[in-house]
């Protein structure tokens, strides 16, 4: 590991080479522990697994990363439901796991969701999970997890990897409140809109994005956000993975001028400061009669300095008033 001005951390992570076989991992009667559900199948014989769902998460880049409890229950599992059987093939090749796989993914949710639940409901036993990490966060799992529940079938989970969290305990941002949100949205309207929101919770925000918006979006949240902390996490577990962490406007103006980074990013934005100033019912009124010939954008600039208010809190509270005059 290395570490450069600016904030920057660099890992170079050592890949295992072993082979790990799901053969001979069956948990010993001693740690064997009784699955909590009301699901009226009895507990199966050792070794084998409760029919039902099973979401099993998975490495976020490095192989060796996968856990004992989820190759045993890949390998002992009827089917797998795959984001992408592509991507999961290459781990269940790794480790010597022949179960079938079917593709379970946001185009198809709905029809291959179906078709699942006819499997539960006949006693087989799914593994589901994504192409990396902890299915369900931010992807289509969940529609499967809450007709399975509203079906009375069993469902457990495998803990593993996960993309955000990793990001936040590298971030150096409190960690005792946060807020998870998902990517932002791809417009900038409707992103900065979604900003203005967020801007008001007191907790760390986590993002995933996209490399091709990360300097649009880090742009609208200094503008929006305002003076707060950051660390931008990418290639997580894997041999380039990078930290870069410091104030949110350094380091959106070290990404305007990078090239597009690549690989999978989060993004982990600290709480708000406490700021002393107010926006006031005067602000209000001014904006008012500002946007009626000028920008958003114009509009809050003459009032903040007219009023002597932070333009970030004149900016969004601007956003705002636009919302509710379209929403009126």
């Amino acid at each position: 590991m290395s570490r450069q001005p600016g904030g920057v951390q660099h890992s170079k992570v050592k890949h295992g080479s072993r082979r790990i076989s799901a053969k001979g991992l069956g948990q010993g009667p001693e740690t064997k522990q009784e699955p909590i559900s009301r699901h009226p199948r009895s507990k199966p014989a050792a070794g084998s697994l409760m029919p039902g769902l099973h979401v099993v998460a998975t490495p976020i880049g490095n192989l060796a990363d996968v856990t004992l409890r989820a190759i045993e229950t890949l390998a002992d599992a009827d089917v797998i439901a795959c984001e992408d059987t592509r991507v999961t093939a290459k781990l269940l090749r790794a480790h010597g796991i022949t179960t079938p796989t079917v593709s379970y993914h946001d185009h198809n949710a709905t029809r291959a969701g179906r078709s699942l639940l006819r499997r539960l409901a006949a006693g087989q036993t799914i593994a589901l999970v994504s192409d990396a990490g902890t299915p369900l966060i931010s992807d289509p799992g969940f529609k499967l997890v809450r007709e399975a529940t509203t079906r009375g079938i069993h469902i457990s989970a495998v803990p593993g990897a996960s993309a955000p969290l990793m990001a936040l305990v590298l971030s150096g941002l409190p960690s005792d409140r946060f807020f998870y949100a998902g990517f932002l949205p791809q417009r900038k309207s409707a992103r900065r809109t979604e900003l203005v929101k967020l801007a008001a919770i007191e907790a760390t925000l986590v993002f995933l994005e996209s490399p091709r918006r990360l300097a649009a979006s880090l742009t609208d949240m200094v503008e929006i956000l305002g003076r707060r902390g950051v660390c931008v996490a990418r290639e997580l577990t894997k041999l380039h993975e990078e930290l870069r962490r410091g104030a949110l406007e350094d380091v959106a103006a070290h990404y305007r001028d990078a090239a597009t980074p690549k690989g999978e990013v989060v993004v982990i934005v600290g709480p708000p400061v406490n700021d002393s100033a107010k926006v006031s019912s005067d602000v209000d009124a001014r904006l008012e009669v500002a946007m009626r010939t000028m920008s958003v954008r114009d509009a809050a600039a003459m009032v903040a300095e007219a009023c002597d208010v932070p333009r970030r809190m004149v900016y969004a509270r601007a956003l705002e008033l636009t919302s509710s005059y379209r929403g009126g």
